[in-house]
């Protein structure tokens, strides 16, 4: 096996335990006497997935007893919406922090739901390479909720705390760092993520909520004429266990994989120093270099994805197209801001990391 080093922003390298054991499931899954995909989601079997994929991130994330854990699907991108549908009448109010791209989508489709969502924090010369400190916003009387999305991957910015919003309950997309670092779950009303980063591969949706957004949905829903759309409903959602129609069987079952192999790693606590030897490995680099030029503002540094540029666009096109030879795999820049980007979630290596770095000096020594 010649497997290349993966910086991938999605979807995103898995650990190869994980990889795997799943190659034995796919032909013949424990007593089912058929494979994983070939079950029915309420077999007994798959019960016992879903239960214990639960039960692992219950426990990874210190999630409260009495708060709700989805699998669902649709990406971040269905939550946008399906957030701000559950959580806001007509003329309820919503604030977001905007970030990058994704939060700007978020609050795009809020709008679809209220006519009173709005932006209290952007930046001013509109370059997304900062996150706002406590006392660069202020939260509007009367919200509903604050959203913010946690990681940029995009610009390689990330929130190093919670942003602090008093009593309003706070709504966020962590997509792109869940379970990489320890975070106060009881702080939120709603979390939600896209699995393809840190939790597995793409189509699974986790989405956690407490029991104030869980009624919440409910009551929004029977101010709807005709209620939420059953597959948009978090009250429905719950009742039904994640099983209202048939999810998907085999990413969950990935999923729980990845979680118990982040339990054998020690949980976020041992992903979190990990995440960060990592980054400051990389950005050391970076700063220590006059021939790159990070994106990302010290303090508002991402620890999941680290964005710079080169001397010039011919430069970073060698370098990128030189590193996929090289077997140092996916590191062009997304296609809306260009330049380098190095997704270094929970399975990529150390290893990775520092082949990656001794690959920058000497094209740095071959280019200056």
């Amino acid at each position: 096996m010649n497997r290349a080093h993966n910086f991938s922003a999605g979807p995103a390298a898995l650990p190869l335990p994980v990889l795997e054991s799943l190659q034995g499931v796919l032909t013949e899954f424990e007593d089912a006497q058929a494979g994983l995909m070939e079950i029915s989601h309420r077999s007994k079997q798959f019960d016992a997935v879903v239960k214990s994929a639960e039960a692992r991130l219950r426990e990874i994330l210190n999630i409260p007893k009495d708060y709700s854990v989805l699998f669902l699907q649709g990406g971040a991108s269905l939550q946008f919406y399906m957030s701000a549908l559950n959580l806001l009448g007509p003329d309820d109010k919503a604030d977001y922090l905007l970030t990058g791209s994704w939060s700007q989508k978020a609050l795009k489709d809020a709008k679809r739901c209220t006519s009173d969502a709005e932006s209290i924090w952007a930046p001013d010369d509109k370059v997304f390479n900062r996150v706002p400190s406590h006392g660069d916003y202020t939260v509007r009387d009367g919200a509903a909720f604050v959203h913010y999305t946690t990681n940029n991957t995009i610009y390689g910015t990330q929130f190093a705390t919670t942003p602090d919003c008093g009593s309003t309950p706070l709504v966020a997309d962590m997509s792109s760092d869940i379970c990489s670092r320890p975070v106060d779950v009881s702080k939120h009303a709603v979390i939600y993520a896209g699995a393809q980063k840190n939790l597995g591969p793409s189509g699974v949706t986790v989405v956690i909520l407490s029991p104030w957004a869980v009624e919440r949905s409910r009551t929004v829903g029977q101010s709807r004429p005709g209620g939420l759309p059953a597959m948009l409903d978090y009250g429905l959602m719950v009742d039904k266990d994640s099983l209202y129609n048939t999810p998907n069987t085999f990413g969950i079952f990935a999923l729980d994989r990845v979680l118990d192999w982040i339990q054998e790693q020690g949980g976020v606590k041992a992903m979190a120093e990990l995440n960060e030897r990592k980054a400051a490995h990389l950005y050391g680099e970076l700063d220590a270099s006059d021939f790159w030029t990070p994106h990302a503002r010290e303090g508002s540094r991402s620890l999941m994805n680290v964005t710079w540029r080169g001397p010039n666009e011919d430069l970073e096109k060698a370098f990128i197209a030189e590193a996929d030879a090289a077997g140092l795999k996916a590191l062009k820049g997304h296609r809306s801001v260009g330049g380098i980007r190095a997704s270094t979630y929970n399975a990529c290596s150390m290893e990775s990391v520092e082949a990656l770095v001794t690959f920058m000096k000497e094209f740095e020594a071959r280019n200056s």
